[in-house]
């Protein structure tokens, strides 16, 4: 009976003086995982104070790509969080759920630069139209897969925000397509996988299985060389090359050769 009262008094202690913060946004979804593109475990509202696990890196909502997990065992993204400060309070997130900082788990969400490089040559489009080359988008180039993008969650016409969300929520699987086809011999920092997920999302993830780069990288090549070599070979559509596809090709290498320290593939850090 003893013990039985000392665990629960610890266990109330630690209630009582963990550290709490409050929600900002009128209604934030706490969700399975750290992105916008997991289901949703429950709403917080405003002023309610939540109390943080561990951080973890995912989807960018207003350029923070960090996500809280609550002590109801979901995630909410840090920009509608009041921790006081701009970075982390708290240890990363470990084990397997989540996204980011799992051991042996490449990261599901891209950073912030890449998702900005998507949006930038995508382009913005409010209501589904014709592409290019004649295929209905909407959105940062989201391609319709229902008669008027009817399988959009958001209302249209879209807006910057609610676009940029749509992209979120359409960029991990092709970040999950492209690390399907990598080895774990291959290693490749955040800008590097961000580059190569735009790449992957602008040509399909059919052709990226089948790529020479993919060849090259699992074959241990430098990948630096690799994207510099390869990646300017994806400038055709339509059976002629287009302008807007060797420049995109241009600022995907550039965004692979800029230096970073966090690695995201195999491993997410």
């Amino acid at each position: 009976m003893k013990l039985f009262s000392l665990a629960l008094f610890a266990a109330l202690s630690a209630t009582s003086f963990a550290k709490t913060y409050p929600v900002t946004g009128n209604t934030v979804n706490c969700r399975s995982g750290p992105g916008t593109s997991y289901s949703v475990k429950k709403s917080y509202k405003k002023g309610q104070n939540v109390s943080i696990s561990c951080q973890t890196s995912g989807t960018s909502v207003s350029g923070n790509n960090i996500w809280d997990k609550t002590s109801d065992g979901c995630y909410v993204a840090d920009h509608y969080v009041k921790t006081g400060v701009n970075g982390y309070v708290t240890t990363k997130c470990g084990g397997s759920s989540g996204g980011g900082g799992s051991s042996g788990s490449y990261c599901k969400n891209i950073n912030t630069a890449g998702v900005n490089l998507v949006a930038q040559w995508e382009g913005f489009v409010a209501r589904p139209k014709p592409d290019p080359i004649g295929l209905p988008t909407v959105g940062y180039g989201h391609l319709c897969q229902k008669k008027n993008c009817a399988e959009v969650k958001y209302k249209f016409p879209l807006s910057k925000s609610t676009a940029k969300q749509l992209l979120s929520d359409d960029l991990p699987k092709y970040t999950k397509c492209l690390a399907g086809y990598l080895n774990n011999k291959v290693k490749l920092n955040d800008n590097q996988l961000a580059a190569l997920t735009s790449w992957t999302f602008n040509v399909g993830c059919g052709n990226v299985k089948t790529s020479t780069l993919i060849k090259r990288l699992n074959k241990g090549e430098s990948p630096n060389t690799v994207a510099g070599q390869e990646l300017p070979k994806w400038r055709m559509a339509g059976g002629r090359v287009m302008q807007g596809l060797v420049n995109r090709r241009k600022a995907e290498i550039k965004l692979f050769k800029t230096a970073s320290s966090k690695q995201a593939y195999p491993k997410c850090q």
